[in-house]
């Protein structure tokens, strides 16, 4: 029986979340909207990495319901490729929510072999944590890291992203946010090094983040 107490946190999780859902929907429509800069305007260059647009299929953009995105292929100055996602949403109040590569990942025929999160040092900044999964395809394997991003917070937990959703839905009338996820191609035997530019990628892009989503 020693299985029951977790048992009814993980009930009462869910019920909490289901109720924080239905409040959600009930409160006023007139978010507030904050300002900010379209993300096509993000720098093309970060560092050593320069960017290359991959407009996503109309069918696609309207699927996952963004309200702004985008979508590059950055390399470094070797060579070593990467690609970038953010889709951000003004409001998810109505449906519209960010889709978790949890779901997304297998549904593209990428199949999770490692999981967990990573903490990763920033200049000037606070240490931010994000999700990290090794991805694999047949034989190619992908290094992926993605975290939950809006209204002045870097989320790593699906849970936690939609709790604080909520707080600030009823607190400050936004719901808006961001799903940033990076990866990268793994080379045999490179993880390590795989990692570190992934990492080092996050350094250079992070800055210039407030600017597209606002805090």
């Amino acid at each position: 029986m020693s299985h029951d107490p977790i048992q009814r946190r993980l009930w009462v999780t869910a019920s909490l979340l289901g109720v924080a859902f239905l409040l959600l929907q009930g409160l006023s429509h007139g978010e507030r909207r904050a300002p900010r800069h379209p993300l096509r305007d993000l720098p093309m260059v970060l560092g050593d990495w320069q960017g290359l647009e991959r407009p996503l299929e109309e069918r696609i953009v309207e699927a996952v319901g963004v309200d702004d995105y985008v979508n590059r292929l950055y390399r470094d100055s070797g060579g070593f490729p990467l690609a970038l996602y953010i889709g951000y949403y003004e409001s998810q109040r109505t449906g519209d929510i960010i889709h978790s590569p949890k779901n997304c990942l297998p549904g593209a025929g990428w199949q999770p072999v490692q999981a967990g999160r990573i903490s990763i040092p920033l200049s000037g900044h606070h240490a931010i944590e994000v999700n990290q999964y090794v991805v694999q395809k047949g034989l190619d394997r992908q290094l992926v890291f993605y975290w939950y991003h809006g209204r002045g917070r870097v989320v790593a937990s699906e849970y936690w992203g939609k709790v604080w959703m909520v707080v600030d839905a009823i607190r400050r009338n936004r719901t808006d946010g961001a799903l940033v996820r990076i990866s990268a191609p793994i080379r045999a035997g490179r993880e390590e090094e795989t990692r570190a530019r992934a990492q080092q990628f996050v350094r250079e892009l992070y800055p210039h983040l407030a600017d597209f989503i606002p805090g």
